[in-house]
């Protein structure tokens, strides 16, 4: 009787360069997709305000803390400086597009075009700043905590560094982005709204995520 072959592709692990290149691709494709939905605020009640952006921008987070958990702050950093390079070529080639001229038939698609990219940069540079500010505190705080936890505990580590890392965002992005745009009222609203929704987004989604994304890694790919 012939023995059958065992499979090929049985117990096979993902290497972890190809982990961190998806896990990248998706951290900045979620920081250029909060910065394009951030051109819209939603309001409730006229009373809670935040930009669109809110709901996605936490999940970047999440992958940041699942960069700095399985490769550490340095590989995280390069990551957020390559992030931060995207943000700005999306500035400019969007740019691009409000400036070249369009055909009068299509008046209407241009105009929705312009009033859309043309108010990007304005929030794209509060979100640098923001980004920057932020996102670096968060993974270094990340770091810091896991140094004093002895590597235990996941959510006091993504949750802890958060509370930091999104003040140092919130605040300069909101004021960038939409002062002198927005009431002072609305702004002050904006700052709590957004401040808060990040965190509860981190508490109650992220960091479940990150635990299964760090429990997953650790399982089945080859650091």
């Amino acid at each position: 009787m012939d023995k059958v072959s065992e499979n090929p592709f049985k117990n096979r692990k993902i290497s972890a360069e190809t982990l961190l290149l998806i896990v990248t691709a998706l951290f900045v494709t979620l920081y250029l997709v909060s910065n394009v939905m951030a051109v819209k605020v939603i309001g409730f009640f006229n009373f809670f305000y935040f930009d669109a952006g809110t709901i996605t921008f936490p999940f970047a987070y999440m992958l940041g803390d699942v960069l700095t958990e399985l490769w550490g702050y340095r590989t995280a950093k390069r990551v957020i400086w390559l992030t931060f390079l995207c943000n700005i070529i999306l500035v400019a080639c969007t740019q691009i597009g409000v400036w070249l001229p369009s055909p009068d038939y299509l008046d209407g698609t241009a105009t929705a075009y312009d009033a859309v990219f043309s108010y990007v940069p304005r929030i794209v540079l509060g979100s640098l700043a923001g980004f920057l500010c932020g996102e670096l505190s968060n993974a270094w705080f990340m770091v810091r905590i896991k140094a004093k936890t002895g590597g235990r505990h996941l959510w006091i580590r993504t949750i802890g560094s958060s509370v930091v890392g999104y003040l140092c965002d919130t605040l300069p992005f909101v004021l960038i982005a939409f002062a002198g745009v927005v009431s002072t009222h609305d702004l002050v609203m904006m700052l709590l709204t957004q401040y808060f929704m990040k965190l509860a987004i981190e508490a109650f989604f992220g960091t479940p995520m990150a635990y299964a994304a760090v429990h997953w890694a650790r399982r089945n790919v080859k650091f």
